[in-house]
């Protein structure tokens, strides 16, 4: 069943990634002790980069690992509001205006919901509300038939064959975030006064953002920032290897890890260098 679920989502044009299984007794098929994302991470060396379509590739997988637990690239079909408390999914019930979208639906294995959307562009979100992620660029989701470490399993309530439905503007706007500070040019344009001196700012502060970040917010400054930051860079108006060494000196500071600090600025970079910032016109997502 799972290499088959695997096979089917990719022919929808899914990235599909081998995720680890948890045990009978809870524990993980990666046998770190310990692990704190039972059945959740995956076994691939590169992890979500070397997500694939290809048939062959997701058939030698599940040749290896019958039992590994199936992943699912976001941002490519699909972004995922991912709900894991009550509390989230009334949030989310009333940012909707008291309704939840009629797309694809999915019951996760610890009782919580993924909820698609179409791709936003954008990059993950921590804590979007409390008890609501967002898997966008860069991210990834469990699905369906794949096995929860409490001994249950993910499943469809309303299946992928369903389109994912447009973000309504008040989600679009929470993923979105604050616009940068833009300036008033000719011709009814708008535009971003001193490009280089913004810029330089930007870093700055949002390096100090992301030092300042009290625990439980972190990661999500961090990808924030990457991605803001990513899209100036995209905009040939920073380095990548200067934005890399600022924040991941300031996520340092904040107590991050390396390892996760390197893959979510790397995340982030990535996602806003395919949005970049034209200093010369209002830039909206």
């Amino acid at each position: 069943m799972l290499l088959d679920a695997a096979l089917a989502y990719a022919r929808h044009g899914i990235p599909v990634l081998p995720v680890h299984s948890p045990a009978a007794d809870g524990s993980c098929s990666c046998e770190r002790p310990g692990c704190e994302r039972p059945g959740k991470h995956p076994r691939l060396r590169h992890g979500l980069t070397d997500a694939s379509l290809d048939p062959r590739r997701i058939e030698m997988w599940w040749t290896r690992w019958p039992a590994a637990n199936v992943g699912l690239r976001t941002g490519v079909v699909m972004d995922v509001a991912d709900v894991d408390s009550p509390g989230g999914w009334h949030g989310l019930r009333h940012l909707l205006g008291d309704e939840l979208p009629a797309g694809p639906q999915v019951r996760t294995g610890g009782g919580g919901w993924h909820f698609w959307f179409r791709p936003l562009g954008y990059g993950n979100r921590v804590h979007l509300l409390p008890g609501v992620d967002w898997r966008g660029a860069g991210g990834y989701v469990v699905a369906p038939p794949s096995r929860h470490a409490d001994r249950t399993t993910y499943y469809w309530v309303t299946g992928p064959g369903a389109e994912p439905p447009e973000a309504p503007p008040a989600l679009r706007e929470l993923v979105a975030g604050p616009e940068p500070p833009l300036r008033r040019g000719g011709a009814g344009r708008e535009r971003i006064a001193h490009p280089d001196r913004y810029a330089s700012v930007a870093l700055a502060a949002e390096a100090d953002r992301v030092a300042r970040a009290p625990v439980g917010t972190r990661n999500d400054t961090l990808n924030r920032a990457a991605f803001a930051l990513g899209r100036l860079v995209g905009a040939g108006l920073l380095e990548p290897a200067l934005v890399t060494e600022e924040l991941s000196a300031a996520a340092r500071w904040a107590g991050l890890g390396r390892t996760e600090t390197i893959r979510t600025i790397r995340s982030g970079l990535s996602a806003g260098r395919r949005q970049p910032l034209d200093p010369g016109r209002r830039n909206v997502a």
